[in-house]
């Protein structure tokens, strides 16, 4: 009987010495070959083998594009962000994009609105001062409507204050002149204060009548005065401005 070892270190007996056969020798032998080659290579075969370079065929792998299924050496395409494999545009990115121009659409509606509130503003602001200029020039007008006929006293009193002037004295010089005076100084001073306001008299003596500014009193031939025009002034007319407050009452040369 001989001893040999197996893969995994321990004997094997074989019944009979060497050129010598035994039944069931060649049957063991046999088993124990075949679980040596189902085990793998021996301990000492694999140290003196050289391993052997490991190859790949693999191509590199996109992160940009794992998870998506390619055919094996098709080319690499790259993917429009936003869209499928197939090149339409993905659902979330349709309904992002439908949101954006949404909103774009309400702040066009938004900034429309702002400019034509903007327009009516200016326009209300021009209205109301027009409107508020035209009131005071209405009041102004009332006053001065209600002061022009004192004022046509003062220009009477004047008038016959400077048509006395020529005439005999009186013996008391003193006292009219001073009365004249004071009475011119009045008279200043109103169509001083209604000048402030834009209140002015005319009195349009020699010029054409005009139905719009004057008012005719009469009319007769007038010596030396053209048929049509002024030749007398009874009351002075005022204006407010470019309107005519109150016309002037004339003498019309025929």
């Amino acid at each position: 009987m001989t001893a040999r070892r197996n893969y995994y270190g321990g004997p094997v007996w074989a019944v009979g010495g060497p050129g010598r056969f035994e039944p069931g020798a060649a049957p063991a032998a046999e088993a124990a070959s075949r679980m040596a080659s189902a085990a793998g290579p021996t301990p000492d075969s694999v140290d003196n083998e050289a391993p052997e370079p490991v190859t790949s065929s693999r191509e590199p792998v996109d992160s940009s594009v794992v998870g998506e299924e390619r055919e094996p050496g098709a080319a690499y395409e790259p993917r429009v962000d936003g869209a499928g494999p197939d090149g339409q545009v993905e659902p979330e990115v349709e309904f992002d994009l439908e949101a954006l121009v949404a909103k774009a659409e309400q702040a066009d509606a938004y900034l429309e609105l702002a400019r034509r509130t903007k327009a009516d503003f200016e326009n209300y602001r021009k209205r109301a001062a027009r409107e508020s200029a035209a009131a005071q020039d209405r009041g102004v007008a009332k006053l001065a409507l209600a002061l022009l006929p004192a004022v046509d006293n003062l220009d009477r009193a004047v008038a016959a204050a400077d048509s006395q002037a020529g005439g005999p004295p009186t013996g008391a010089v003193d006292g009219v002149d001073t009365l004249v005076s004071g009475i011119k100084l009045v008279h200043a001073d109103v169509i001083a204060a209604l000048a402030r306001v834009g209140i002015e008299p005319f009195s349009p003596v020699g010029e054409q009548f005009d139905p719009q500014h004057h008012e005719a009193v009469a009319q007769q031939i007038v010596e030396g005065a053209t048929p049509g025009t002024v030749a007398e002034v009874y009351q002075r007319g005022y204006r407010l401005g470019d309107s005519v407050l109150r016309p002037a009452r004339v003498l019309v040369a025929g």
